[in-house]
């Protein structure tokens, strides 16, 4: 383990995007490759670090630079000391990193070394200024990647871009560039403009050939001063203010983004194999919860009647979709209305899973559930209060605009529609039980309403 890679031990275990919380990091060099700097004295380098300390190892990408001192008020950024006059920071926080990057994203070229290396792809230059000023900061909060503001400025007009900085790396394209990348280009005003993006190619002596390739960093447009729409609901919720017009907007957003997504990139009609592996899928799931979750127990004959209902009911056509879709995924924008975001999908899933076709239903379930946890938190940092009601209509009015804007008839989905948001409260009751247990009842009464209306369905 040489010097650079000894350091960064310690500083890994404080990362919000390290995956492996709870135990030592044991970390190997797999390459890296040095940025231009444009300022005397500093170092900038990408370093590809796998960690082979858990079950599965995992690969980190981590931007550097090196500085023979420590600026006043940086010493939260502080890697370590390499060598006698040389201390390492977290690249993303020091601005010659970040312009380093955008030139890396505008220039197109390739730099590197044998065993790894990057391209910039530059998309669109629009929003760059000609002679930009650019000064950038990280946001904070983000727990899997980070994401560098810069704000280019000719002088006169100031353009912020947003860039995020991908940290754990997987061989494939990432479904968030590559998803938003062909909304932006098909001039959906639903997903922010597209600048660009940065890949690589490193060693993998477990993939043919030896190499992997995927994506680094994605560029975009920055939308600064607005909310997410979790924040906008729950205070409408709280206040008692209605949200159904508001809902229903979000519905035609949704359904828009469905339908260009379906136009722009393949689509095709389920397989038998594909019902049987996603309904296989749910009562795996629903085992592993009820062990976890006893209460779910005294549903199980009536969730698995919905399962089974949905595995014979008629599935839309299969296609990409945002996969990981909730309240807090969406941006409020003013005189634009809801723009999404975070295209990545399930963290947890594997990457190569994540790029698959699949059900546009699952989004739309995945919102529905967002509007019941938006009254369910209203409930319990307001005893006495019940938004029970807001959300009803909310979610009646998501899918009355989703129906409107996509000419598909959910009714006629129903079953299936269930059976997703019965899987997505399943998972969230496991996740509470083990991360929340305050907040269990909230995907519970959920598992018991539609459980109940399955039922009854299915009785009658």
């Amino acid at each position: 383990m040489n010097a650079t890679t000894e350091c960064l031990t310690d500083w890994f275990r404080r990362q919000r995007w390290y995956g492996g919380k709870g135990r030592l990091p044991q970390l190997r060099s797999i390459g890296s490759w040095e940025l231009p700097s444009d300022e005397p004295g500093v170092r900038i380098r990408t370093l590809l670090v796998m960690d082979d300390g858990g079950a599965t190892p995992t690969l980190y990408q981590v931007p550097v630079t090196e500085r023979p001192t420590i600026p006043k008020g940086w010493g939260h950024h502080l890697i370590g000391r390499v060598g006698d006059d040389a201390y390492l920071f977290d690249g993303p926080h020091d601005p010659a990193y970040a312009r380093a990057l955008l030139r890396l994203l505008t220039g197109g070229a390739s730099i590197g070394e044998d065993r790894a290396s990057a391209r910039g792809h530059l998309t669109d230059a629009s929003l760059l200024a000609d002679a930009p000023h650019i000064e950038s900061k990280v946001l904070s909060g983000e727990q899997s990647n980070t994401s560098i503001v810069i704000d280019v400025n000719d002088g006169t007009v100031s353009r912020p871009i947003i860039c995020k900085v991908f940290r754990a790396l997987h061989h494939g394209e990432n479904p968030d560039v590559v998803l938003q990348t062909a909304l932006s280009a098909a001039g959906s005003p639903h997903v922010p403009a597209c600048i660009g993006s940065v890949t690589g190619e490193w060693d993998d002596e477990g993939r043919p050939g030896g190499r992997a390739l995927g994506h680094l960093a994605f560029a975009q447009e920055f939308l600064p001063g607005v909310e997410d729409a979790w924040k906008v609901a729950l205070r409408a919720a709280q206040d008692g203010v209605d949200f159904a017009a508001r809902a229903e907007a979000l519905g035609q957003a949704t359904a828009n983004v469905h339908r260009t997504l379906a136009e722009v990139m393949a689509t095709r009609e389920p397989s038998l194999g594909d019902t049987v592996a996603a309904v296989s899928t749910w009562h795996q799931r629903l085992a592993i919860a009820i062990h976890e979750v006893p209460q779910i127990a005294e549903h199980r004959a009536a969730i698995e009647a919905v399962y089974d209902t949905a595995q014979q009911s008629p599935w839309p056509r299969l296609q990409r979709i945002h996969g990981d879709y909730h309240l807090g995924q969406v941006l409020a924008v003013p005189g634009r209305g809801w723009v999404l975001l975070d295209f990545e999908g399930e963290p947890l899933r594997p990457m190569h899973e994540r790029d698959q076709l699949d059900s546009p239903l699952r989004d739309v379930a995945g919102m529905l559930r967002s509007f019941d946890y938006v009254a369910g938190s209203t409930a319990l940092t307001r005893p006495g209060t019940s938004a029970a009601g807001w959300a009803s209509d909310a979610r009646r009015a998501f899918l009355d605009g989703y129906i409107a804007a996509s000419g598909h008839d959910l009714r006629a989905h129903r079953a299936l529609l269930d059976a997703f948001e019965i899987d997505k409260a399943v998972y969230e009751a496991v996740y509470e039980a083990r991360n929340r247990p305050d907040w269990l009842p909230i995907p519970l009464a959920a598992v018991a309403r539609l459980a109940s209306r399955g039922m009854a369905d299915t009785s009658a």
